[in-house]
């Protein structure tokens, strides 16, 4: 029996199709693995280094129920299981998202380019982002500053000190904490990301006592 010419040109767009979603995607064009070293901040303090953890899926809510709601499903674990390192591996919510180690050539790391070029969801996920802040001296009266697409929640040190709900786009210094102290060498800022759909990224810098970007801090990891 001789096959059908619409059939047989079926066949051949699902294959196609098949081929280019199982072919490697080409890398995040505004992201580049991180080098060793540290990375100084820019001339208006943004932070372009940070480990991103692979998307975790959830109900995508934006209130600010959905994104408890959001952070209980896809939380990170405790202990030595939960220290991110570039390529780590980790159990959230039922999968093994790995972190990745990336640098931003602009001033917002570009979440919806980086988990498409790894062939991963970009709608109604959590983004779990990290990075070490190096200052030179004690930084008292300073405030952390971000913006996010969508909502997010921040720590620093450990402790909750930024809270952004609802959709929303990423405008500089959308969310800003209380004043903080920076400490003399190592401080650790923790972020989580919550997409519901459309694009999605994210900034931060910190600001001084006069509310003007910091330049003297480097970006570890």
């Amino acid at each position: 029996m001789r096959s059908s010419p619409i059939l047989a040109t079926l066949c051949l767009l699902t294959a196609t199709a098949f081929a280019q979603e199982s072919a490697p995607r080409p890398p995040a064009p505004t992201l580049t693995r991180a080098q060793s070293g540290p990375l100084p901040v820019d001339a208006r303090g943004f932070i372009h280094r940070w480990l991103v953890l692979e998307p975790v899926s959830v109900p995508g809510r934006l209130t600010e129920s959905g994104v408890q709601e959001s952070l209980g499903l896809a939380a990170l674990p405790v202990g030595d299981g939960a220290k991110p390192g570039d390529g780590v591996a980790i159990p959230v919510n039922g999968a093994r998202p790995a972190w990745h180690a990336v640098d931003t050539t602009n001033y917002n790391v570009n979440l919806y380019h980086f988990a498409w070029a790894l062939s991963k969801p970009t709608s109604n996920v959590v983004f779990w982002v990290e990075t070490t802040i190096e200052s030179p001296r004690d930084l008292p009266a300073v405030r952390l500053s971000i913006g996010s697409n969508a909502a997010s929640r921040w720590w620093l040190n450990g402790e909750p000190v930024i809270a952004l709900n609802d959709d929303r786009q990423t405008v500089i210094d959308d969310g800003v904490s209380n004043r903080v102290t920076l400490r003399k060498g190592r401080n650790v800022i923790r972020a989580a990301i919550l997409n519901g759909g459309g694009a999605t990224d994210f900034c931060a810098r910190f600001l001084d006592d006069g509310d003007r970007p910091i330049t003297g801090l480097q970006a570890a990891l």
